[in-house]
């Protein structure tokens, strides 16, 4: 057993106040929480993994390039791998959810990114 207490999870800001944590994961799936600030977007952008998306508070948007889905509170979206996407929070308040990837992946893919 694998136990990842939230406040020791590790944790990166790719953009200023968009927070991620990681959670117990593996290299066949990962859980990444994260908070997004009011008004933020994430870019549009892919992925080898299939994700999906669960908000926990406020409300998200998910955005594809043939598709769009306000999630509210635990709703979710599904993802598949390649499929172009961006997450918005157009609202004034924070945003929080967990995003869970197959296969897992690390912070690199924000961190290590090229615009």
């Amino acid at each position: 057993m694998e136990h990842v207490p939230f406040d020791d999870a590790e944790t990166y800001e790719p953009e200023d106040g968009w927070g991620r944590a990681a959670l117990a994961g593996s290299d066949r799936f990962t859980f990444e929480w994260f908070e997004k600030p009011a008004g933020h977007s994430s870019p549009m952008h892919d992925h080898e993994n299939e994700q999906v998306c669960l908000c926990l508070e406020g409300e998200l948007v998910v955005h594809t390039e043939d598709d769009t889905a306000v999630l509210e509170r635990y709703d979710s979206v599904h993802l598949d791998a390649w499929e172009s996407h961006r997450v918005e929070n157009r609202t004034d308040e924070r945003a929080v959810g967990l995003d869970v990837f197959a296969p897992g992946r690390g912070f690199d893919f924000w961190t290590d990114r090229e615009e």
